[in-house]
């Protein structure tokens, strides 16, 4: 346990949180096919700045997307995930400038509000036509870039773009999988062009990917038909709840 410590670079009490948080994200999203990004910003946020986190997170995105990418691959939306691709490979270094630039307590508190405005404006299922057209398309993939560089939760924008289509859950969730996939590539590329990828932040990126993939497979066997039009409440209402948390953490500090 100790040299876990030591390799992290956290406390007992911050480590266990951060296995606690990565494998409930996990679960999550092995169920639904996004918000594991979000999901753990949002839960260590008030742990390890945002800048720290995104490199974690990638290597925890790309753990999952290895156990998803099959059944993914067989029901994803081709013209709708290689346009949002097209799209955030455009908008991500401009978030990554932002994230690298600003303040650390200015970029948590970013983050945050990103996850809780997009969270909510889903769970009010608010819906815009202009999403479902094909300009609709590239901003959404423009969007998800910028707020994947600066926050970490592109997969949130884009499901916000895929709802607006009001495609099936399946595919949503197929799509969401191959996005956060593919995008992977792009996310490598760019975190190596700011130097993110530090030792630390690939020790606890490899530390923590086991983790995640027990926790994406639980989340594989609670995907069930009869389950399909909970999952998004669900991991809706969990991201505004951690996000209000951790901004109201933040505001009492």
């Amino acid at each position: 346990m100790e040299s876990l410590l030591s390799l992290t670079n956290l406390s007992a009490w911050e480590f266990w949180v951060c296995v606690a948080v990565v494998f409930l994200a996990a679960i999550v999203r092995g169920f639904s096919g996004f918000a594991l990004s979000a999901l753990v910003m949002a839960g260590l946020v008030v742990i390890l700045p945002p800048v720290e986190l995104i490199a974690v997170c990638w290597f925890l995105e790309m753990a999952a997307s290895l156990l998803m990418v099959r059944g993914g691959i067989r029901q994803w939306d081709k013209t709708v995930v290689f346009g949002l691709v097209i799209g955030s490979g455009i908008g991500l270094l401009p978030g990554m400038y932002l994230t690298k630039t600003l303040p650390i307590e200015t970029s948590k508190s970013i983050a945050l509000v990103i996850i809780l405005v997009l969270a909510v404006l889903q769970l009010l299922k608010v819906r815009a036509a202009f999403l479902a057209t094909t300009p609709g398309l590239y901003i959404s993939g423009l969007a998800s870039g910028v707020v994947a560089g600066l926050a970490g939760v592109g997969g949130l924008a884009v499901a916000l773009y895929v709802l607006a289509r009001d495609a099936p859950a399946a595919v949503m969730r197929a799509s969401l999988v191959m996005y956060l996939f593919i995008g992977g590539l792009l996310i490598f590329i760019s975190l190596n062009i700011y130097g993110m990828f530090d030792l630390q932040a690939i020790t606890r990126g490899l530390i923590l990917a086991p983790i995640c993939m027990v926790g994406v497979i639980a989340g594989q066997a609670l995907f069930r038909p009869k389950l399909e039009p909970y999952y998004k409440p669900f991991c809706l209402i969990l991201l505004v709840l951690l996000a209000a948390a951790g901004l109201l953490r933040m505001a009492l500090v």
